[in-house]
């Protein structure tokens, strides 16, 4: 290799056990199957074997989360036509203000029924009790993989191995005066290192501050174009537009992620290169595929101002509006990246996220079965005896979940609003009225009136709605905003604190090792130190 006639070495499959891999485990028809774990981790070493074992048991568990989605899905089907929310959408006859300059139009509330029956479909009643499930469930499934792993590790032989004694061993082996390789650390090279990560992340979310700009001017544009279907469907076409970038910009940054990720872990010549490596990468990962979800689920609609003073982008361009359905809908478009964190952070705003995971890593797991065993070069067998980092990252994902759940259903979904509207303001609140829906009226007491007469208001057009709480003669926010705003922050704060507790009681009462490898070690402490004294 060094004179260049090799071009790399790896080692040759083995027919036989190939041969067997493929009948029980690398085919197709065995898609709901077990695998065969131990056999595995023969062939390709603990650490590809603990990959599958990890990846298995993330699809088990997967099955009660996917069936309780579809239940909340289908309880939310059930009353997608007969629901007072979507009737009042559908039947109104309000005129509302148009949602950007230019050629944009007055349109009539009910154009967007379809909207409101798909926030229905995802934004009920449901989908709270499901998010709490969803992140307690992640807990459950961490705890339970410990104990998992603990059972196979220590069946493997390789519960107390330690990477840094093979690597002492193998340095041994090829030169007996050896001398350890220290640790190292660099407080200087640390600090660079947390800047130029800090930096990169500033960049990934000033990119989607740039779509934002992107779609907003694009929308400008369009709707002042001669070819009548661009400007009447300006916002669409804008969005569409949007869409093609976005796709672009994270093929391109998740090549540039992955060569800068590497060249810092160059940078800090830490000990530990993979797990620095992987915590850098799923840093860059997380902000570029989530920062577009993050900003359409808390921020897109909600800082646009009001008729006549609306928010513009170097005072010309206005910002993107939302249907009186809601932005939610937008979050619920891509559950194609990383499944684990879509299943357990976004979960919220699209239960069967779950049951698209599990689908996915059904025939995913024989997707790599068939790669590694027939495809691709047989890997080197290397020792483990744990996922390492991913742990950690996982733990991580946990937490977020709760937060961002906590802050999709408090902040951006309808239910607070519902919930401040049946028990405040609706027929039902003073619990008099009876033979009505207790939710009759909200749709239009979500909605502002526009005097048309004011000269701010004509500058932009003539019309009398648009979705907020303000009052109708001096815009002013109403007691009803506060009220909702603060219930919102009320209800994220004990979402967050509930469920929080309820992770730390599972992690509590389930072990990470189970009792059998407990005495199982023990004894076979016993035995080796017996024979050690002897």
């Amino acid at each position: 290799m060094n004179k260049n006639v090799f071009e790399t070495k790896f080692c040759l499959h083995e027919k036989k056990q190939q041969k067997e891999l493929r009948k029980s485990w690398a085919r197709w028809s065995a898609c709901f199957q077990g695998q065969p774990i131990n056999e595995v981790r023969s062939y390709f070493g603990e650490k590809i074997a603990l990959y599958y074992l990890w990846l298995g048991w993330y699809t088990f568990l997967l099955i009660p989360a996917a069936i309780l989605g579809i239940i909340v899905f289908l309880y939310g089907l059930a009353f997608i036509n007969t629901s007072p929310l979507t009737m009042e959408v559908c039947t109104a006859d309000t005129i509302m203000c148009p949602l950007c300059d230019g050629k944009c139009r007055v349109w009539n509330l009910s154009d967007t029924c379809a909207y409101a029956k798909v926030n229905i479909l995802f934004d009920n009643e449901g989908t709270v009790a499901f998010a709490m499930f969803m992140a307690v469930w992640a807990t459950v499934f961490l705890e339970f993989w410990k104990r998992c792993r603990a059972k196979y590790v220590c069946q493997w032989k390789v519960y107390d191995w330690s990477e840094d004694e093979e690597e002492l061993i193998l340095e041994i082996v090829n030169d007996p005066d050896c001398k350890p390789k220290k640790y190292s650390h660099s407080y200087l090279k640390s600090t660079l290192v947390l800047i130029l990560v800090t930096l990169m992340v500033v960049l990934i979310i000033g990119l989607t501050h740039a779509l934002v700009v992107f779609r907003v001017v694009a929308t400008f544009l369009l709707s002042g174009s001669k070819w009548s279907l661009l400007n009447e469907n300006a916002s669409l076409v804008a969005v569409m537009l949007g869409a093609v970038v976005h796709y672009f910009t994270l093929n391109i940054m998740t090549r540039v992620n992955r060569k800068v990720a590497l060249k810092l872990c160059e940078i800090g010549t830490f000990n530990g290169k993979e797990a620095h490596f992987t915590v850098k990468m799923f840093t860059f990962q997380f902000f570029t595929l989530f920062s577009s979800l993050i900003y359409v689920a808390f921020f897109l609609g909600r800082i646009n101002g009001r008729p006549g003073d609306y928010v513009r982008i170097a005072g010309k361009w206005r910002l993107e509006e939302c249907h009186p359905s809601g932005c939610d809908h937008v979050t619920k478009r891509n559950p194609r990246w990383m499944f684990f964190y879509f299943t357990t952070i976004f979960v919220a705003a699209f239960p069967l996220a779950p049951f698209l995971a599990l689908v996915n890593n059904i025939f995913e797991i024989r997707l790599d079965a068939i790669k590694m065993v027939s495809l691709e070069r047989r890997l080197v067998p290397k020792k483990t005896n744990n996922i390492g980092v991913w742990t950690n990252v996982l733990e991580a994902i946990g937490v977020l979940a709760v937060i961002a759940n906590g802050l999709v259903i408090g902040i951006s979904s309808d239910f607070i609003p519902r919930l401040v509207y049946l028990y405040r303001y609706g027929p039902c609140a003073n619990g008099t009225v009876t033979g009505i829906s207790c939710m009759t009226g909200y749709i239009n007491n979500t909605l502002s009136t526009v005097r048309v007469n004011d000269e701010g208001v004509k500058n932009d057009f003539s019309a009398n709605h648009y979705k907020d709480y303000r009052d109708d003669e001096d815009y002013s926010l109403t007691s009803q905003f506060w009220l909702i705003l603060a219930v919102r922050f009320a209800f994220v704060i004990l979402f967050e604190h509930v469920v929080v507790i309820c992770k730390f009681i599972v992690a509590w009462f389930v072990p990470d090792c189970p009792i059998q490898v407990k005495n199982y070690r023990l004894a076979d402490k016993l035995k080796r130190l017996k024979e050690e004294l002897r």
